[in-house]
């Protein structure tokens, strides 16, 4: 199946910023989307950012202007470029990723998650 393989997380200040990467490896045929989600203790996981196969880019409100998603298809990989961290940001940072692949047309993976802790 797909493997996803997270890294960047931290410990940083507010005002800060980290990189997140993700790389996906496994039986892929293509890869149709990929993104990353976040949860924060006690509520609901959201979506952060999502880039597709085509290279449109979608953001959550709360960090347009500050997250920059980008994809090197090389390598499969995805990365979220986080600045100007805030406190209530801390969370779970999930990456996730729709493929095609030799069991489903658009299977949905998701990474074991890196936490992200911005303190104030």
């Amino acid at each position: 199946q797909v493997q996803l393989v997270e890294s960047g997380g931290g410990l940083v200040q507010a005002g800060g910023s980290l990189r997140l990467s993700c790389a996906a490896s496994g039986s892929i045929f293509s890869i149709n989307a990929m993104g990353w989600y976040r949860q924060a203790p006690g509520k609901q996981r959201e979506l952060v950012a999502v880039i597709t196969s085509g290279g449109s880019t979608n953001y959550a409100d709360s960090v347009k202007g500050r997250f920059t998603i980008s994809r090197d298809n090389a390598k499969n990989t995805v990365n979220l470029q986080m600045n100007s961290l805030k406190a209530e940001e801390t969370a779970v940072y999930y990456c996730n990723v729709r493929a095609w692949t030799p069991v489903l047309f658009n299977g949905d993976y998701w990474g074991q998650g890196t936490q992200v802790t911005v303190s104030s």
